[in-house]
């Protein structure tokens, strides 16, 4: 049966391969980015979705929720930063939390009273492998994850009465860019004079295992396609299903 799937940050990566793979299945997709110029750059290579301008971090953006009517919500829009805990600057954090957390959680609650009154919905929530493990450098990241985790699993339980399923996805590092530019964002600012400045060499060995033999997005795609489509859903949804247990031992060796 065709649903309305409303995706955040669909301007690239796996939000922008969803709606595309959505569309095709027959699926009415409200793609939403960040900027306007993202906007037109889809409209143009897809023009089969509606596209919307949306800011997660703007309520003015987000009251142009009120007016639709969404079965599936896909909250994909985020944003990394990588760096030492003892050293990364306070307002890099702030603006992390303000995109990965507090966006995301104004969102779902402007879809929430529509999908309440009819006793239906599915909110898809894009953790991160992060959010369940954290290592040297990922943390200011992986705090945000932690933090959507939390937030998914009790929206889980408190709305499931509802009829409202809220379930999460946990992808390991998948080849959009999106790992390069977060690996590659400490040194930005990093550097001598830092507390962690002796462990530099430790950093960038984690970055490299992060980056190298990145797998591909389609398999993310397609699990999320899923999940929009599922009777029911687990918690949590690990792609590939083993990727928790393979990083920590990954971690560990390091």
């Amino acid at each position: 049966m065709s649903k309305t799937v409303m995706v955040t940050g669909a301007g690239s990566g796996f939000g922008k391969g969803v709606s595309i793979a959505l569309a095709a299945r027959g699926h009415k997709v409200i793609a939403t980015t960040e900027t306007t110029a993202q906007a037109d750059a889809l409209q143009e290579e897809a023009p089969q979705l509606q596209i919307e301008k949306l800011d997660i971090t703007l309520s003015t953006d987000i009251a142009k929720v009120l007016n639709w009517d969404i079965d599936v919500l896909i909250n994909n829009a985020g944003a990394g930063q990588t760096g030492p805990m003892a050293d990364v600057p306070i307002d890099r954090v702030r603006h992390l939390f303000e995109i990965n957390v507090f966006g995301t959680l104004a969102v779902t609650q402007a879809v929430l009273p529509r999908m309440a009154a009819r006793g239906s919905g599915r909110i898809i929530i894009v953790s991160s492998i992060a959010g369940v493990i954290s290592g040297p450098s990922f943390g200011p990241y992986s705090m945000t994850k932690h933090a959507l985790e939390a937030m998914g699993k009790a929206m889980r339980a408190e709305l499931a009465p509802t009829g409202i399923d809220v379930t999460l996805i946990n992808p390991g590092p998948y080849n959009t860019g999106f790992n390069d530019r977060m690996a590659a964002s400490m040194w930005d600012w990093f550097g001598d004079g830092s507390v962690s400045a002796p462990a530099t060499e430790l950093f960038r060995a984690i970055g490299t295992m992060v980056t190298g033999n990145q797998m591909d997005p389609i398999e993310v795609v397609n699990r999320l396609v899923e999940l929009v489509e599922a009777d029911t859903t687990t918690e949590n949804n690990f792609v590939p299903p083993a990727i928790r247990e393979l990083l920590a031992a990954q971690l560990n060796q390091g």
